[in-house]
């Protein structure tokens, strides 16, 4: 009796190994589900190489406006902080010693000047000497050089605007006694201004003179000026390495001043129909640069990519992708050659961030 009840124990047991070698044999054959990644497209557009550095702007002109002569200030009819235009009269110092020395200088110039005409009267009807006529003429070329003198200090005592600009506070008051040298007040021109900046030696090649740059500072985010190279420095810093340039630029409105920090930008060189892909896509392996192209069945190939410039969240590729492929952008730690993925939370073309313009 025992051992006829064991019989149906042992059939079950071998139906169960043979269900569990079926199986095994469909277990070989298991697909992992698709994985779930962000795409985005390779974009084709224009990428710019780009110089940039940090400068300090400077007027174009602008001088500490001084008195040449001692004196006393008798009036400054200007306004602080407005403009003025050249030969506008900035201060008036008294002149009435001056303007008397003058007067003075032109009597004594005309009377040697009487004298000159009669002794060359005389020389001419011979009933003189010609030394008589040199001295005459000696004399005479004093007294004018005298008279020019008188009117040279004279003209010191009317302080002038010697460009238009801006003109700042006042550094003394109507009726001080000022020593020659003293500041009056600082004059400057806005319309046109300096920007001073360093560059390394490798980019002396494309910043040349006459080279277009956009100039902004931290006073005006999203405003920028565009001027161009007017100086590069012949001799470098043989310490740095780096050139010392200067480029001009327009201000209209007066936004910019002197003394501002720049952030100066050049454009190197462009393409028109580079391809860029966002940053993050790309992984490495040593040296070497991968992204994951996914192709028409949803599933992903490892491609080595050669890469260009990298700009802010978007990388130029140069070689190893083709326009219109889609890569992955994020997701690919896990991923693996063949893998079939999903789209999740993708860019359609045109709407990558960083897509440049």
């Amino acid at each position: 009796m025992k051992p006829s009840r064991a019989i149906p124990g042992v059939m079950l047991l071998l139906v169960a190994l043979a269900g569990c070698g079926k199986g095994g044999a469909g277990g070989m054959g298991f697909k992992p589900p698709p994985m779930p990644v962000e795409t985005a497209p390779v974009v084709q557009g224009r990428v710019a190489d780009r110089f940039e550095a940090v400068g300090s702007i400077e007027a174009s002109e602008a001088i500490t406006v001084v008195s040449e002569i001692d004196g006393t200030v008798v009036r400054l009819p200007f306004q602080e902080g407005t403009s003025i235009a050249r030969g506008g009269l900035i201060a008036q110092l008294d002149d009435a010693q001056l303007r008397a020395e003058v007067n003075r200088t032109e009597a004594l110039r005309d009377q040697t000047q009487s004298t000159y005409n009669r002794v060359k009267s005389v020389v001419d009807q011979g009933a003189g000497a010609p030394q008589d006529l040199d001295d005459a003429a000696a004399a005479l070329k004093v007294a004018e050089a005298n008279l020019a003198l008188a009117r040279s200090r004279l003209s010191k005592t009317h302080i002038q605007a010697p460009f238009s600009g801006a003109l700042g506070a006042r550094r003394v008051s109507p009726g001080a006694f000022i020593r020659a040298g003293q500041a009056i007040t600082d004059l400057a021109n806005l319309s046109e201004l300096r920007v001073n900046f360093s560059a390394p030696e490798r980019y002396l090649g494309q910043l040349h003179r006459g080279a277009e740059v956009a100039i902004g500072t931290t006073a005006y985010p999203g405003y920028a000026l565009r001027g161009r190279i007017d100086v590069v420095d012949p001799v470098l810093d043989p310490t740095t390495r780096s050139a010392r340039i200067v480029a001009r630029v327009r201000n209209p409105g007066g936004k910019f001043r002197p003394g501002m920090s720049a952030n100066v930008s050049a454009v190197l060189s462009q393409r028109q129909n580079a391809l860029t892909i966002p940053s993050e896509a790309i992984f490495a392996e040593g040296d070497q640069s991968f992204a994951y192209v996914v192709k028409a069945d949803s599933t992903v190939t490892r491609s080595a990519l050669t890469l260009g410039t990298r700009l802010t969240d978007v990388v130029e590729v140069v070689k190893g992708l083709s326009p219109g492929q889609t890569i992955v952008r994020t997701g690919h730690q896990k991923l693996f050659e063949g893998a079939k993925v999903i789209p999740v939370n993708s860019h359609p073309a045109g709407q990558t961030p960083g897509t440049p313009q």
